[in-house]
């Protein structure tokens, strides 16, 4: 938890903490080592498709960038875009951190409501780089990704709001509230099937 608040205060994420196992690296090294184990693992992988080699690109690219001009990201990072809207404000009107004007703004930034929201403003003014457009994010509200267990998930919620049955869900369990309390665990994020939740269901 202690490296997670230094590395959260350290916008260069230069700042070295201390692992589990003794280890010292920085917020960039740490990701540019997951990154090099990904990378490794889609090009052995045949059935990697072009969507996990562009994310393997973008990462690559964030990583650059973030190593060497991190205010360049400013489209395409929330924290960058945040910071520069808010100590641009600060410079405007000469405010410290502290004020409470620049806390609103804060706030503001992360407003849901479309018409409210800062976050919202600068896409409305082409300042920020969307991934997904607004269709792709209502289809994914119903539809999960293929083979995850999102998808597993979600074929078992919908199974039971089909059948009127109560039941509890989170990132890792299936649960039929009923006097049998019965629960399957799913631990892979990749397994989309799996005969313990078919059987579930199949009881509801």
């Amino acid at each position: 938890i202690r490296a997670i608040r230094e590395i959260s205060h350290d916008i260069t994420g230069t700042r070295r903490v201390r692992l589990s196992n003794g280890r010292e690296m920085s917020a960039l090294d740490i990701q540019q080592a997951y990154l090099e184990r990904v990378e490794r693992f889609v090009e052995s992988n045949q059935d990697a498709d072009e969507q996990a080699k562009h994310v393997v690109t973008e990462w690559r690219n964030v990583l650059e960038a973030l190593a060497s001009d991190p205010f360049s990201l400013g489209r395409q990072l929330d924290w960058v875009a945040k910071y520069q809207l808010i100590e641009t404000y600060r410079a405007k009107h000469e405010l410290p951190l502290a004020h409470p004007r620049v806390a609103m703004l804060d706030l503001a930034y992360h407003d849901v409501t479309r018409r409210r929201g800062l976050y919202y403003l600068l896409e409305r003014q082409g300042r920020m780089q969307r991934i997904l457009d607004d269709e792709e994010i209502a289809l994914a509200k119903d539809e999960p990704p293929a083979g995850t267990r999102a998808a597993l998930r979600g074929r078992f919620i919908r199974q039971a709001k089909a059948r009127r049955r109560d039941y509890t869900v989170d990132w890792v369990h299936l649960k039929l509230n009923d006097q049998a309390q019965r629960t399957v665990l799913c631990k892979d994020p990749f397994r989309s099937e799996d005969e313990r939740v078919d059987k579930l269901i199949a009881s509801m």
